[in-house]
Formats: structure tokens, C-alpha cells, sequence
């Protein structure tokens, strides 16, 4: 007979696979099409995609290719509004931002090109027209959030190198280990970036709301219109950040609990 000393569960640690769970906070809104969405701030996040100097700022690749960013630089108010508002009720915000290899490893040919307009401005990773570093390369002024959008400390972002922002890298996981079912949309373009991130989201079984007043595209007229019907016939819900903030002032402010260390956007975690 084995002696206690050799058996299997001697002096064996304890080991404990609970995940702490925040608790259920409800929180209901108008939706855009009538009736209302219901959202656990314990279990969701905002996703801000591409608010970025390079689609932005004056001395950005978009702006300096003759690029209208009236229309997205209208939204940053009422981002901020939102993102203030979430961070106080304990809700994550996740700045979702082009940002490529330097070396471009991994960009297709037909990404390139696309992004050179067939040769008639420069692309990614090329010499910024600003002279501030190469063209949405992570870690170069044109890839970093605008300054009027600020990355606060306990934000997280994420890097992308295609349009949606769950192909090839850490999005999904954080989001997962955050234990984050519901994700909040904004930021530009709609039927760009936007899009493709929300049908991925919506694709890995998460809960999608479009905030239909804090995103904006500089395609023409009536782009916004069909994605909008498209995600609240097939994707998801469609709302505003307007109704949202409305329905958060009074939220009591979350509990503290384990903090998210402070993220650089020279970063991807």
C-alpha cells in the first residue's frame, strides 16, 4: 500500500479555474427603430475604430489627399460624452486603430493597391505627406488616436492591418477574457472598417449595437443609410450614443475592482 507521502493528491496545491464575474447592471435605451435595447455594463465594452491623425488630423494621409473629415470630426463630442460615461460605470473602451508592419509583410497586393488609389497618392507604410513618420504604421504619429479623442489610462488598444478588427490579432481574446458579450460601435468610416469589424463581431457570437450618431463615412450620400438597415435586419442593433449617455446619467459609478494597466497606443495590449 502506497504510503501518504506517494500518493497522487499529496501535498497537492489548490487550484481554483473561477472567473470573477462582474455583477448584472441593466441598462435600458431607446433603440433606433423603435422600442428599446438592453445592454449588462458588466459585460460590454465600446469599440471605437480608426479615430486616427492619419484619417483625421489636418496633416493626415486622408485630409492630405483632399479628403473631407468634416462629417468625423463631428462625432468626436459625442465619443467623448460616451467613453466618460462607460469608464465611470466601469464598462471597458477599446480604441480599435489601423496600424501595419513597417515592411508590410502581410498586406496583399490588392490591399496595396487599393490603398494607393491606383497610384494617384501614396499607401500604407509609405512616407507620410506630413512628415511625421510612414502611413498607419504602428507607432508612428499617423497610426496614434487623435488628440481630441484622448486614450485614457486603463483603455485598451488594438492594432489592425485589415478592415475589420478581429482578423490576425489579439481582439477577440481580450475581449473574451474580459468576459465581454455585448459591443458598443463607433467611429469611421460606416461602411468600411465599421462595418466589417461589427459582421465579424457578429459572425463570433457577440451582441452588436451601432451608435448610428457616433460614426460617419466619406462615401456619398445614402452609404450610412443601407448599412444602417442592413445591421438592424441581419447584424444587430441600431441606437445612438445620444440615447445611451441619457440612459447612463444616475448610473451609480462601478465598484473598484482589478484595474486595467494603463495601455500606450505604441501598443496592441
Amino acid at each position: 500500500m502506497p504510503s501518504p507521502a506517494s500518493s497522487p493528491t499529496a501535498g497537492a496545491s489548490h487550484t481554483s479555474l473561477v472567473r470573477p464575474r462582474r455583477p448584472e447592471r441593466i441598462v435600458r435605451f431607446p433603440a433606433s427603430a423603435g422600442g428599446t435595447v438592453e445592454i449588462d455594463l458588466g459585460r460590454t465594452a465600446l469599440v471605437v475604430v480608426d479615430m486616427q491623425n492619419d484619417f483625421l488630423h489636418p496633416d493626415g494621409w486622408f485630409p492630405r489627399a483632399g479628403i473631407d473629415t468634416a462629417p468625423a470630426l463631428s462625432i468626436v463630442p459625442g465619443m467623448v460624452a460616451l467613453a466618460t460615461a462607460l469608464r465611470r460605470a466601469g464598462a471597458p473602451v477599446i480604441f480599435v486603430n489601423w496600424g501595419v508592419r513597417a515592411d508590410v509583410a502581410n498586406l496583399s497586393a490588392s490591399l496595396l493597391d487599393k490603398g494607393r488609389r491606383g497610384g494617384t497618392r501614396p499607401g500604407y507604410a509609405e512616407p507620410a505627406p506630413s512628415g511625421q513618420g510612414c502611413i498607419l504604421v504602428q507607432g508612428d504619429w499617423g497610426a496614434a488616436t487623435i488628440d481630441a479623442l484622448p486614450v485614457e489610462a486603463g483603455d485598451l488598444v488594438v492594432h489592425k492591418h485589415r478592415y475589420s478588427g478581429f482578423h490576425d490579432n489579439e481582439l477577440d481574446s481580450i475581449l473574451r477574457g474580459r468576459d465581454v458579450t455585448t459591443l458598443l460601435f463607433a467611429g469611421i468610416n460606416t461602411d468600411r472598417c465599421v462595418f466589417a469589424t461589427l459582421t465579424d463581431a457578429s459572425f463570433r457570437g457577440y451582441d452588436c449595437v451601432l451608435l448610428a450618431d457616433l460614426c460617419a463615412t466619406v462615401a456619398r450620400p445614402g452609404v450610412s443609410d443601407m448599412i444602417l438597415e442592413l445591421v438592424d435586419l441581419l447584424y444587430g442593433t441600431v441606437a445612438t450614443g445620444a440615447a445611451l449617455v441619457a440612459a447612463l446619467d444616475g448610473t451609480p459609478s462601478a465598484s473598484p475592482g482589478p484595474s486595467a494597466s494603463p495601455t500606450s497606443q505604441e501598443t496592441s495590449r
